[in-house]
């Protein structure tokens, strides 16, 4: 599987709330973080809007599925549009666009992303991924969905 094609399926795996197998696509020391400022260096520096590794990931998907989750319920309707793929090495630069629908509400969400991955056989797991929204220093309602 490509990079491109990895990033696609990754993308298939969150609009069909295939959640486990998308956290499956990571590696036991990924990193997901989505930074509050713009060129952010370091998540450590400054507070981010999101910074999990990868107990914090399978920690979201749990509450996700969890029966007594009244607050994500129902679970979003999403559709992520992946373009504009760089591949240099193992560091993959795209854009991304999502449309959540949850409570008869509808948000975009766009950013810039950087998937840094490593080999798994003929595909790919993710080590790290970065999201930079570009309206991450404005208002912003809470994150609820897997960007």
């Amino acid at each position: 599987m490509s990079p491109e094609q990895f990033l696609y399926y990754e993308a298939h795996l969150l609009d069909t709330q295939q959640y486990e197998e998308w956290l499956a696509l990571f590696t036991a020391d990924a990193t997901y973080w989505v930074p509050l400022e713009q060129n952010q260096k370091d998540p450590q520096e400054t507070s981010s809007l999101i910074y999990d590794d990868r107990t914090l990931l399978e920690l979201r998907v749990k509450q996700m599925r969890h029966p007594r989750a009244h607050a994500r319920a129902p679970l979003p309707r999403t559709v992520h549009q992946v373009g504009n793929i760089v591949v240099r090495d193992l560091r993959v630069s795209s854009t991304l666009t999502v449309v959540e629908f949850r409570n008869e509400k509808q948000r975009l969400w766009a950013g810039l992303v950087e998937h840094q991955l490593r080999r798994n056989g003929d595909s790919w797991l993710i080590a790290r991924k970065r999201i930079d929204l570009v309206n991450s220093e404005g208002e912003i309602e809470g994150i609820t969905i897997l960007l």
